[in-house]
């Protein structure tokens, strides 16, 4: 078994077919078919099923994709680094929304006093893309809130932010000093995507208490959700810093629901089978600071 085999292996994956891989290695249909058989007699396993002229992946076939992807990773990162030292180096970062808002442009100053060379690019999108894009080796690394599901993941803490139920300064409840809970049964609620975190967090929580919300309006843009919360269309929630700015200016009132805590940590997320490069050692010693506190 050798890299060649694995770029073969992946490449089939990556465009649906061998003919496809081979065109696409500039390689011929039979070398494509024989490297796959030889990987398949080498570990004793079958890779792909065959099923209406189509090709899927077997659970072997699955596994082996996993580690293969950061196989591949790991020797161009090696061929970068022995023939390019003294060259740019590159980072992928992947972020959710709020990290995105209040947190990363703290970090990436500070990635650029202290690593100079170093160009980063940055993906914002909700926690569950995130996380999806690390294990598909989309992104180098991801800083997100909220609990990650995967086991292929090296999960560490970095910090601690709280959700907090808002509504804007024309709304009814922003007069009241103390909210119950089920004075927010039926309340029209203006909410993130599918996917977010917040979303996910908060609404588990109510649910267990019995309380629903009548969802009016859904984006995935923050801007468009404090918006509609400002212009009194229902209450929302946010990261506490995301909207600390509207909040002080008075744009937005914060209530003081109840018996109600919603403290999430933020972590950074790694594959586990990642190489582990300079520049993503320091982004880890930079994470180390309680950015959560600035």
């Amino acid at each position: 078994m050798t890299i060649r085999h694995l770029k073969i292996f992946t490449t089939v994956v990556d465009v649906g077919g061998m003919s496809k891989a081979a065109r696409k290695l500039y390689i011929s249909q039979p070398t494509v078919s024989q490297a796959i058989a030889e990987l398949e007699k080498y570990y004793g396993v079958k890779l792909f099923e065959r099923l209406s002229q189509k090709l899927y992946l077997t659970r072997e076939g699955e596994l082996m994709l996993s580690f293969s992807r950061h196989i591949l990773d790991s020797y161009e990162k090696m061929e970068e680094a022995i023939h390019h030292a003294a060259e740019k180096t590159s980072l992928r970062i992947g972020c959710s929304v709020s990290v995105g808002i209040c947190l990363i442009n703290d970090i990436l100053d500070e990635a650029k006093e202290k690593m100079p060379d170093c160009d980063i690019n940055v993906m914002v999108a909700n926690s569950s893309d995130v996380e999806q894009a690390i294990l598909n080796n989309e992104v180098d690394l991801g800083i997100v809130e909220g609990i990650l599901k995967s086991r292929e993941l090296d999960i560490t803490p970095v910090c601690e932010d709280e959700l907090v139920i808002v509504c804007g300064k024309s709304h009814p409840l922003s007069r009241k000093k103390e909210i119950k809970l089920d004075m927010l049964q039926g309340q029209e609620y203006i909410s993130r995507e599918s996917g977010s975190t917040e979303r996910n967090q908060i609404e588990k929580i109510f649910e267990e208490q019995g309380i629903y919300f009548k969802r009016v309006f859904s984006s995935t843009n923050t801007e468009a959700i404090k918006n509609a919360v400002i212009r009194g269309r229902g209450i929302a929630v946010f990261s506490k810093k995301v909207v600390e700015k509207e909040w002080r200016e008075g744009n937005i009132v914060i209530l003081p629901v109840e018996g109600i805590s919603a403290i999430r940590k933020i972590h950074m997320a790694i594959h586990k089978n990642k190489y582990i490069s300079d520049n993503m050692k320091m982004i880890k010693e930079i994470l180390k600071y309680p950015y959560c506190g600035k």
